[in-house]
Order: C-alpha cells, then structure tokens, then sequence
C-alpha cells in the first residue's frame, strides 16, 4: 500500500503559476510509476502529466501545450507538477497517482493508488 499527500494547490489569477508537490509514503521499494490527474465535478477525470520510475519517460495531456512541467526527487520520494500560464480552465481538483505499471497509469488512467487531492483555482 502507497500513501501519497498533495499539498501546493491554491487560488491564482490567470496567467500565474503554482507548483504541485505529492509526497509518497509506505510500500515505495518498488518502481513506481507516477502522475497527476484533475476533475472538475460533473466532467470526466483527465491525466495531466505521468513520469515512469527512474523518470526517464514522460507524457503529457494534450490540453498542458507546454505549460506544465511534471519531475519528481526519489530521494525525497516526492512528485512535482509546475504549473505556469495558467487559465482559467485549469480549474479543478489535482490528483497524484502511482502504480508499478504504466499502463495503467496514464493509458487506462487506472493506478492503484490515489492522493486525497488539493484544489487549484484560477481566476479570470
């Protein structure tokens, strides 16, 4: 079992920035491939960005266009998502996620394990 906690989240106007943190904890001696999601109520949860364990590869959400950079310290065990140009549309609740398959993680947007989430607001 993985415990992840996001913490970075807040309101900002458009245009600004936020970095996202996730901090894992628990069984993380296995290769852990991770990621964030975001939902807002009512509509479909979207991968935002998924980095593989030694962080060699990574992907992105069409709608991230450049704007967001996702990394993560495995001596920290903790993920990052720096968030910049941000638009009024990037609303939503963010979520860290893990696996140790990949494909469950960002192509079936299915990972065994889930943050409680932190909410980023952005203003117009």
């Amino acid at each position: 079992q993985v415990q992840l906690v996001e913490s970075g989240g807040g309101s900002v106007q458009a245009g600004g920035s936020l970095r996202l943190s996730c901090v894992a904890s628990g069984d993380t001696s296995r290769n852990l491939h991770m990621g964030w999601f975001r939902q807002v109520p009512g509509k479909e949860r979207e991968g935002v960005a998924a980095i593989t364990g030694g962080g060699v590869s990574i992907a992105y959400g069409d709608f991230v266009k450049g704007r967001f950079t996702i990394s993560r310290d495995n001596s920290r065990k903790t993920l990052y998502l720096q968030m910049n140009a941000l638009q009024p549309e990037d609303t939503a609740m963010y979520y860290c996620a893990a696996d140790t398959v990949y494909y469950k993680l960002w192509d079936r947007s299915d990972p065994r394990n889930w943050g409680q989430g932190t909410q980023v607001t952005v203003s117009s």
